[in-house]
C-alpha cells in the first residue's frame, strides 16, 4: 500500500520538515499537473489527475500535525476517523464525564449569551487539546523508535489513541465555541 509518506519519499514519522514538504509539493505539483499531458491522451490525463489528487491529499495530511498524527495511528491499525472506532468506546470514564461537564457549562454560557465565559472555556480547552496532541506525538515518536511490534508498541498505540481521542473531543468543543463566537458577533 502506498502511503502519503511514500508520495513524498519520506519515512513514516510524526516529525516532518514542513517548509521542505511545501517546497517538494510545489515541485511535484508542477511536474505531475494534468495540463502537462497531451490533450488527446485521456488515459494519461486521468492518471495525471489521480496522481495530482493523491499528491494534494498527501500534502494536506502531512503538513497538518493533527491530521498527520491521526494518519500515523491509522497506519498502525487504529482509525479514529470512524465513528465506531474502538478507541472512542475505550475512553476513560473520568474523561467522558469531564467532557459532559464542559459541554453542559458551554451550553449554559451559550444560553446566557455569555461570550466571555465561552471564550475563556475555549482557551482552557485549547490548552488541553495542545497537551493531548503533544502526548500523542510523544507516543508516536516512541512507537517509531521501538521499530518492532510488541507489547511496548501496543502500549504506545493505545496511548496515542487515547490522546488523539481527547484531541478529537476537544476539537469539536472548540468548533462549537467558534460557532457561538461567530453567531454572537454577527
Amino acid at each position: 500500500m502506498r502511503t502519503h509518506f511514500d508520495v513524498f519519499g519520506l519515512a513514516r514519522a510524526y516529525d516532518v520538515d514542513v517548509p521542505a514538504l511545501e517546497k517538494q509539493y510545489r515541485e511535484l505539483s508542477l511536474q505531475h499537473h494534468p495540463d502537462r499531458v497531451a490533450p488527446g491522451d485521456a488515459k494519461e490525463r486521468l492518471k495525471a489527475l489521480e496522481g495530482t489528487t493523491a499528491l494534494n491529499e498527501a500534502f494536506k495530511t502531512l503538513k497538518d500535525p493533527v491530521r498527520r498524527a491521526f494518519y500515523l495511528l491509522k497506519l498502525h491499525g487504529v482509525d479514529l476517523e470512524r465513528e465506531d472506532a474502538g478507541a472512542q468506546k475505550d475512553m476513560p470514564l473520568e474523561f467522558l464525564e469531564e467532557v459532559m461537564e464542559l459541554r453542559e457549562a458551554l451550553d449554559a454560557a451559550m444560553a446566557k449569551k455569555d461570550l466571555a465565559r465561552a471564550q475563556a472555556m475555549g482557551t482552557q480547552v485549547g490548552t488541553q487539546r495542545k497537551a493531548a496532541l503533544d502526548e500523542a506525538a510523544g507516543a508516536l515518536r516512541h512507537l517509531e523508535a521501538a521499530g518492532t511490534p510488541g507489547e511496548e508498541a501496543a502500549a504506545q498505540v493505545r496511548k496515542a489513541s487515547h490522546a488523539l481521542g481527547r484531541v478529537r473531543y476537544f476539537t469539536r468543543f472548540l468548533e462549537q465555541v467558534d460557532a457561538f463566537e461567530e453567531e454572537s458577533l454577527s
